[in-house]
């Protein structure tokens, strides 16, 4: 069965548990990961840049994928954040479980 992943990026753990709190609320997402202590390379306006985050894991149904995405860009406290999804194929019974965490 079809699942969908929707990862992003925060610098400040208050502010993951934020995302990953509402998302639960919404029942957009059945599972979120936070992984800590994440080291991101990129270039903003043009200066290259280092800094420590966290990264959000959210386990979705393609159904509420979309919810999710615009709930957390409601959210985040990024300008320009992070939403990137993944499709990709879970043992049936843990799709089933997903299914019926989400609305």
């Amino acid at each position: 069965m079809t699942l969908s992943l929707l990862l992003t990026t925060v610098a400040k753990k208050s502010d993951a548990q934020k995302l990953a709190t509402a998302a639960l609320q919404h029942r957009c997402a059945a599972c979120i990961q936070i992984v800590s202590s994440i080291e991101s390379h990129y270039v903003w306006k043009g200066k290259k840049t280092t800094s420590r985050e966290y990264l959000l894991l959210a386990k979705t149904s393609p159904r509420q994928r979309k919810p999710l995405e615009k709930l957390w860009k409601k959210l985040h406290p990024y300008d320009c954040p992070e939403l990137l999804h993944l499709s990709g194929q879970a043992a049936s019974s843990y799709a089933r479980w997903v299914r019926t965490s989400t609305r």
